[in-house]
């Protein structure tokens, strides 16, 4: 499966050194009908990803109905952007 969308990133008390791009709800609800079989453990599902000219592969992490796509801080540096900046992401699930 593979998805593009644009967000705001946001921060995330959660694992640092990552900020997240919040996926909207049209997109996390196609992931969430295919989350069975694209799931590794606790609901966390493997990506491949692109900002910008820079590829980079993590995991999508389950909240509150929706999927957090953590970005690293390697491809915040490549491409100069963070917490509050408008991203466009294109993504590939599994």
């Amino acid at each position: 499966m593979e998805l593009e969308f644009t967000a705001v990133a946001i921060e995330w008390r959660g694992p640092a050194p990552f900020v997240f791009l919040p996926v909207p709800p049209d997109e996390s609800e196609m992931i969430r009908e295919a989350a069975a079989e694209l799931s590794y453990g606790w609901g966390v599902i493997p990506v491949a990803a692109s900002i910008g000219d820079t590829d980079f592969t993590t995991s999508l992490f389950p909240r509150a109905g929706a999927y957090l796509l953590p970005i690293k801080v390697a491809v915040q540096r490549a491409e100069g952007v963070g917490v509050g900046d408008e991203l466009s992401v294109r993504m590939r699930l599994g």
